[in-house]
């Protein structure tokens, strides 16, 4: 389904105020493969996922998908991202149903009312469809986003933390979600503090701290493990 997904940096940097975050980042990720992005607090997690998205422009290098290079903001790229934050980004006023409609709305081809009925059961959120968002507990907000995903249809996913507040049940559904992701041709990246659910041989990790040099002074390459 997604079989010419692959997503290349090269030679990326950042940084935030005078401090470098991390410089001369080089990666692949094709189709059916995941990688892990482990780190400090502030080490530039966070910014990565955002630049492989689009929304924050590198320091330098670049971001290739499918071969082409991207623009920060290139309409190509937006369309080929489900980006999940480390919030769950709810606006509190709509319902948990309202909430996923306006969310899977987004995407070209959008959803039914069937459709997201089935994602908010299998995610546990049946009876709460109708409740809304600032009702949730910081569990169930985070399930909302398993919904998200387990709706879309973009091929790139882009995780933040995403076994943030979920309890065994819930990254159960992960672990599927992910497998599932994979087995048609996706491909993640997703930084978290804790092990990914992956299958067996489909995941790597990256670790933006492997080259912390004196005073938090970050250079040199990046190593994949």
């Amino acid at each position: 389904m997604f079989a010419a997904a692959a997503l290349e940096a090269r030679s990326l940097a950042a940084s935030r105020g005078f401090a470098m975050l991390f410089r001369d980042l080089d990666f692949r990720v094709g189709a059916g493969d995941a990688l892990t992005v482990r780190g400090p607090n502030g080490g530039g997690k966070t910014t990565l996922l955002r630049i492989l998205a689009g929304l924050t422009e590198p320091a330098a290098g670049e971001v290739r998908w499918r071969g082409e290079r991207m623009r920060t903001g290139d309409a190509r790229l937006r369309a080929a991202v489900a980006f999940n934050g480390h919030l769950a980004g709810l606006k509190d006023e709509l319902t948990v149903e309202e909430n996923l409609a306006f969310w899977v709305a987004l995407d070209a081809e959008g959803t039914g009312a069937n459709a997201r009925s089935h994602a908010l059961a299998d995610a546990g959120l049946a009876r709460c469809a109708q409740l809304p968002g600032r009702a949730l507990s910081q569990g169930q907000r985070r399930r909302i986003g398993l919904a998200r995903l387990a709706l879309s249809r973009r091929p790139l996913w882009l995780l933040d933390e995403p076994l943030t507040a979920l309890d065994a049940e819930a990254t159960g559904l992960l672990a599927r979600l992910v497998a599932r992701h994979l087995d048609c041709g996706g491909c993640i990246v997703a930084a978290s503090h804790l092990p990914l659910p992956l299958p067996p041989g489909r995941g790597r990790e990256l670790d933006l701290a492997a080259s912390r040099g004196p005073a938090g002074a970050r250079a040199g390459s990046m190593r994949i493990g």
